[in-house]
């Protein structure tokens, strides 16, 4: 596996990662960042700052790997 794919499976995963816990505040109240590592406030804080430059990653790179996106941009 390039070691671009393998930065875009991470920066996806992250992403979900920051979508259900935006979904489950929002539904239920509940920080699953916050719960899962809560006792770790440095690491908690490392884990939002990967998820947000994933979606900084993400749109950046995006049309490279969407294959309509970059159907699109021709």
């Amino acid at each position: 596996m390039k070691s671009e794919s393998l930065l875009h499976m991470i920066a996806f995963g992250l992403l979900w990662v920051g979508g259900l816990n935006w979904g489950l505040w929002a539904l239920f109240n509940l920080n699953l960042v916050n719960a899962l590592v809560g006792s770790w406030p440095m690491v908690e804080k490392v884990v939002y700052i990967l998820v947000g430059a994933a979606a900084v990653y993400t749109l950046v790179t995006h049309k490279d790997y969407c294959k309509w996106c970059s159907k699109m941009m021709k």
